[in-house]
């Protein structure tokens, strides 16, 4: 698939990208469920990176550069419940910004895949 075949093109590269992650952020850090996860995190840091992970997942152009996803998220002690909340949020994310439902499934699916490096670690 090329580039502009990808989904990241479809829904509209790395603008409605970050119009994604923005949104996704709002409604995760007005969560209490979810809230202390993300005490003392540079949340400029963690927005770039959350862009380029979607980005990466989407396709685009974009090679995420974060650390693995067992690194980043070890110790944090991550349950499943905000682990499913936090790809409710992602899916309403997209819903909000236009992206079809097919595709928010097919982005969801690849974040699912990541569970047994983010909770519990």
């Amino acid at each position: 698939m090329s580039e502009s075949d990808s989904l990241y093109a479809q829904i509209g590269g790395q603008e409605a990208v970050e119009a994604v992650v923005d949104d996704f952020y709002d409604k995760v850090l007005d969560d209490p469920l979810l809230q202390p996860y993300f005490e003392d995190t540079d949340m400029q840091a963690l927005f770039a990176h959350q862009v380029q992970f979607v980005s990466a997942v989407a396709g685009g152009p974009v090679d995420y550069k974060g650390d693995d996803m067992r690194s980043a998220h070890e110790g944090m002690g991550i349950t499943d419940e905000a682990f499913d909340q936090v790809a409710e949020y992602l899916a309403a994310a997209m819903r909000e910004n236009g992206v079809p439902e097919d595709d928010i499934e097919t982005v969801i699916a690849e974040v699912d895949a990541l569970r047994d490096d983010v909770v519990g670690v």
